[in-house]
């Protein structure tokens, strides 16, 4: 029995091609989905004044010598993250080696808030600093590194303006740029901004001789100007776009934020229903477009006695999971101690979902049947959890290939909706 073609003539069929043209090429350009490139699990900011070419080693040990004094990372784990004693021993074991190896992912040399004003010279003395620290570090550094400059407010603009010009003049005149460089600008009020911060990335790159787009910046969310515009709209989406591809990732500033919008100090939190607002306009904004988010931070410190010192892992830990479990796989640390629950809580949330997460992407990826039915998007959320667990140490490569029945390099294809290899 022969099939009855279609009815749609192949002249009307170009039509609708030829129309629809634009409208995907639009939707390439502007959201190309994630690169596969590394995202780091926090950003930590250290003022500049403190920032030396040993602080990713000195925090490790401090939050390490912290543990010790709180009966050690399996006490610390089974406290806050572990459900059993093996698994906190599990937790402990892998945290310890992150701790000893790579206990900052990502440091921001900050000349903005937790530096504050300084006279020129002195402003511009600790750039100088900071570039010779970097060098000084070497393999040493985290893998991503940079500064927060002031913002563009007209007031602190001309400085801000000034210390980025230097860094990245610093840099360029003693070697190659850091593969991880990243620049934060914050405080974003406008669009006009962001373009203006394209413009001063472009100059930077010419004068230096560097390849387009070789300097990137994430934007800092942490006004309302730039999660409601006069007209209702959202301007934090239309800052990607008028960021023309730089823009790499988007930032929550917590206090900034509660702040402006008249939030009582006691009751501003990374979980106030207005945070929770700002920040799924943001994760909105940026779903598809290569765009990564970070939640803020606690000012709750894990310091003082005992008693104080359990409270801010318990209150971070807490906090850490939330935000991964909505989607947010950055935060920020500020305190050396904070990395003990940072790394923790991280790699529970990965080790804790691993098992099914594992079993769903191998019945989806050989066809087995069973009581779920997932669907590409799911079988893609699936492998790219998998794939963060991996790259950011909870998970290892035997691990999940064993589990999955799948070569690492298929998973992390399937993460990024990459075709099969011939």
């Amino acid at each position: 029995m022969s099939v009855q073609p279609g009815r749609l003539g192949a002249a009307f069929l170009a039509e609708v091609e030829t129309a629809l043209a634009p409208a995907d090429a639009l939707l390439s350009e502007r959201y190309p989905g994630d690169d596969g490139s590394r995202q780091p699990v926090h950003t930590v900011y250290v003022p500049a004044d403190r920032y030396s070419a040993d602080l990713a080693r000195e925090w490790g040990r401090t939050a390490l010598e912290t543990a010790a004094e709180h009966g050690g990372l399996d006490a610390i784990a089974r406290a806050t993250v572990a459900r059993t004693d093996s698994t906190a021993t599990e937790l402990a074991t892998l945290v310890e080696s992150k701790l000893r190896t790579e206990p900052i992912e990502d440091l921001r040399v900050d000349f903005e808030d937790g530096y504050g004003v300084r006279s020129d010279d002195e402003e511009d003395a600790a750039v100088a600093a900071a570039v010779a620290a970097i060098r000084d570090a070497g393999d040493t550094a985290p893998p991503f590194i940079g500064i927060r400059f002031k913002c563009f407010e007209a007031d602190v603009r001309a400085r801000g303006l000034r210390t980025l010009d230097l860094f990245i003049s610093g840099l360029a005149d003693t070697g190659d740029l850091p593969a991880g460089l990243t620049l934060t600008l914050p405080k974003v009020t406008s669009t006009d901004q962001v373009a203006a911060m394209v413009a001063v990335t472009r100059e930077l790159e010419r004068v230096h001789g560097l390849p387009d787009g070789r300097v990137g910046f994430e934007i800092q969310v942490e006004t309302p100007q730039s999660v409601m515009g006069v007209d209702g709209s959202a301007p934090v989406a239309k800052m990607i776009h008028a960021g023309e591809g730089r823009v790499t990732a988007l930032h929550y500033g917590t206090y900034d934020y509660s702040a402006s919008l008249g939030i009582a100090a006691a009751y501003q939190s990374m979980e106030h229903p207005a945070a929770d607002h700002a920040k799924a306009v943001m994760q909105l904004a940026a779903a598809g477009t290569g765009v990564r988010l970070s939640d803020g931070s606690t000012n709750i410190l894990p310091v003082g006695d005992r008693e104080a010192v359990e409270a801010g892992w318990a209150l971070h830990s807490r906090l850490v999971r939330r935000h991964l479990e909505r989607g947010f796989y950055q935060g920020w640390d500020l305190h050396p101690a904070q990395l003990v629950t940072r790394f923790l809580a991280t790699y529970a949330f990965y080790r804790d979902g691993f098992d099914s997460a594992a079993e769903r992407l191998r019945n989806y990826a050989h066809k087995v049947s069973s009581s779920v039915l997932d669907e590409p998007a799911t079988a893609r959320a699936l492998a790219g959890f998998i794939r963060r667990g991996e790259v950011c140490g909870a998970l290892t490569v035997d691990e999940v290939e064993a589990a999955t029945d799948l070569p690492i390099a298929k998973v992390r294809d399937l993460a990024l909706h990459r075709p099969p290899a011939a």
